[in-house]
């Protein structure tokens, strides 16, 4: 059975809270974190983890509108915390936090609870990466644009976003997926962000999926694609 433990972040009047325990057997722990709100989220940690010992790579990934409750066990859906559950050997660590039902990705609730993170793990602030998928996809261009200092890589999957906050990302690489024959979110709403990024000077990369559909995108992103490879040769 898998300890549950939280997360504590001493800002203003913050209050914790212990989030549902984790499905036994799970490599994922939860936690939650309260600042002016409260966000549940996810950890896994990979087997080369050590309070002391060489920092470790992090990925934070932001769900879909499915995804959305008060049940953790909705985020293992898809992306890396669908992985990590099956792959132990997964070489980053994963945060994957959870929006409430019928709200919407808070970019001040997530930048505190990564700030949290940082405090509390042995992670490598050179390399932290950001990804989310739909509803996650808008969440990873928002935080990103928001607080790009954060990131060293962005993929943002079937998202999209205010083109004009792509000014702040310039310096960030990014790699961008959506498939053409999406009919939940437009492809042309990563498209705008591309385009609007690239007139900034940014360094980004789309990959367009002429016969994919909603989900086929971050499968593809998630697998053959090689994201995670990507993302391990990023630096800030």
């Amino acid at each position: 059975m898998l300890r549950l433990t939280a997360a504590t972040l001493a800002f203003c009047t913050a209050s914790l809270a212990f989030a549902a325990p984790a499905p036994a057997k799970s490599p994922q722990q939860a936690h939650s974190t309260s600042i002016k709100g409260k966000i549940n989220y996810l950890t896994f940690l990979p087997k080369s983890y050590s309070a002391k010992g060489d920092k470790v790579p992090l990925i934070v990934f932001l769900h879909g509108s499915g995804e959305r409750g008060a049940d953790l066990n909705k985020v293992k859906a898809w992306g890396p915390p669908a992985i990590v559950e099956k792959d132990p050997d997964f070489p980053f660590m994963v945060v994957s936090p959870q929006v409430p039902e019928g709200q919407w990705w808070d970019t001040y609730l997530l930048k505190s609870m990564l700030d949290d993170v940082l405090k509390r793990y042995n992670v490598d602030p050179k390399r932290v990466y950001l990804t989310g998928i739909s509803m996650g996809g808008y969440g990873a261009w928002d935080f990103a644009s928001r607080y790009p200092e954060y990131f060293a890589a962005v993929a943002p999957i079937c998202g999209g976003g205010i083109p004009r906050l792509t000014r702040s990302m310039k310096d960030i690489p990014v790699w961008v997926f959506h498939g053409l024959k999406d009919d939940a979110v437009p492809e042309q709403e990563s498209a705008r962000m591309v385009e609007a990024l690239k007139a900034q000077g940014g360094n980004v990369k789309y990959t367009v999926l002429p016969e994919a559909g909603h989900i086929d995108a971050w499968v593809h992103a998630y697998g053959e694609a090689g994201l995670f490879d990507w993302f391990a040769q990023q630096r800030k």
